[in-house]
């Protein structure tokens, strides 16, 4: 749904609001709306058969005023140039909001990894990571996983970058598995961090966040997550979907159930325990009180946000709502959590990764989500507090926040030479 719509057109429009109502001045507005450096690469990989394909792949790094570049790379057949400069703008955004010393990065390969083998995607990763050598690092630019990546990814880019270093070097890369080390939660993370924004929003509104009825479109490593986290906390699970389709239930359904289904099946259709089968433009419609976007980018558009029925809308995903969409959740009075606020867990437990690797330290479960708590409630209030001195909505108080964080250091720094 609305994949006609350019991520970095929205991405743009976003900027372009805040710029206004901050006044920046037009270099600044210039300079923050293009980033630093874009990589783009061609790499050669041998497939199992001897054959080699050659894919391709990038890196934009946006703007590392307040740090060093931080952001995923994703493996998916979709990937190109507009999309990764937009998620790297927003993850600018989103190191300002909750005040990390990043600047945003995105990468990615455009194949399909769900037709290669371990093999392939381990040749593929090396590969890249040695074309990126001279770019990443951590103090410079500190990759993590995203869409069809993971930590065995992150792992082979370690691996990569310190056999080059002579030296093991495990803050160029968060997202690691443990043992290599990871930070304990990053994982779950970004669907705590979700969680955490929809339950202080529920205070504010008065929305009982125990049985309130929540459905959850994409049903990946952040939606399952968010899923599971809300079930434990005693809401109710109405709909999920993954990229086929979605099962219903408005008696609720049991995520760690229709985890263990998927697992056999490789999807959530067929749950025996749903009521029916819809489909992921029908989820968004559905009558619940927290709706959770955790798929792809513009799912939710003018064509379709008239329809929405929840109260709160929190966007685990990046980009799902388009401005025009925005304007009608206002005027409908939804409750919108933005990416950029909702969705910042993730990269603050990769801050905490980094922070622990650089110092050599290991925290407990508890140390990390304490800290990740405390980051978050203060980002959600700080936002909330924005948007009423500036009678505005969540999403524009949030990029108020973020870009006028991000203008200042600019500013600071000043121009050399």
């Amino acid at each position: 749904m609305g994949g006609d719509i350019s991520p970095l057109d929205v991405a743009l429009e976003q900027l372009e609001i805040a710029a206004q109502i901050l006044d920046l001045d037009s270099g600044v507005h210039v300079f923050l709306s293009r980033p630093k450096r874009t990589l783009s690469v061609s790499i050669p990989t041998k497939m199992d058969d001897g054959e080699v394909c050659v894919y391709w792949g990038c890196r934009v790094q946006h703007i590392d005023a307040r740090g060093p570049f931080k952001g995923g790379i994703r493996y998916h057949p979709n990937v190109d140039l507009a999309e990764v400069t937009a998620l790297a703008m927003w993850m600018t955004w989103k190191c300002a909001v909750v005040d990390i010393p990043y600047g945003g990065a995105k990468g990615g390969v455009c194949c399909n990894p769900k037709e290669m083998s371990k093999a392939e995607l381990e040749r593929l990763t090396r590969r890249y990571t040695n074309m990126l050598l001279d770019f990443i690092g951590p103090h410079r630019d500190v990759p993590a996983p995203d869409i069809y990546t993971d930590a065995q990814t992150m792992a082979w880019i370690m691996d990569t970058y310190s056999r080059f270093k002579g030296y093991s070097v495990p803050e160029c890369v968060t997202g690691k598995p443990i043992i290599l080390g990871g930070s304990k939660g990053r994982t779950e993370a970004t669907s705590l961090g979700v969680m955490i924004s929809v339950r202080e929003a529920a205070k504010d509104l008065g929305v009982k966040l125990k049985r309130a009825a929540i459905a959850v479109q994409g049903f990946g490593t952040v939606g399952w997550n968010a899923a599971k986290i809300a079930h434990d906390w005693g809401a109710k699970i109405v709909a999920v979907s993954d990229s086929r389709g979605g099962v219903y239930n408005p008696e609720g359904l049991n995520p760690y159930k229709v985890f263990e289904h998927k697992e056999k099946t490789g999807s959530v259709l067929g749950f025996k325990k749903a009521r029916r089968e819809v489909t992921n433009e029908a989820l968004l419609e559905l009558k619940c009180d927290i709706l959770i976007p955790a798929a792809l980018e513009n799912q939710i558009t003018k064509a379709n946000a008239g329809k929405i029925k929840a109260k709160i809308l929190g966007e685990a995903a990046n980009g799902p709502t388009t401005p025009r969409a925005d304007e009608i959740l206002s005027e409908k009075r939804i409750f919108v959590i933005p990416d950029i606020l909702a969705n910042a867990g993730g990269v603050t437990a990769s801050y905490f990764e980094w922070v622990q690797n650089l110092t050599r330290e290991r925290w407990t479960l508890e140390q990390v989500n304490q800290k990740l708590e405390r980051i978050l409630v203060k980002a959600f209030h700080d936002v909330d507090k924005t948007k009423s001195e500036e009678e505005t909505n969540m999403r524009t108080a949030a990029l108020l926040l973020g870009v006028g964080r991000v203008a200042e250091a600019i500013k600071t720094l000043g121009l050399w030479p």
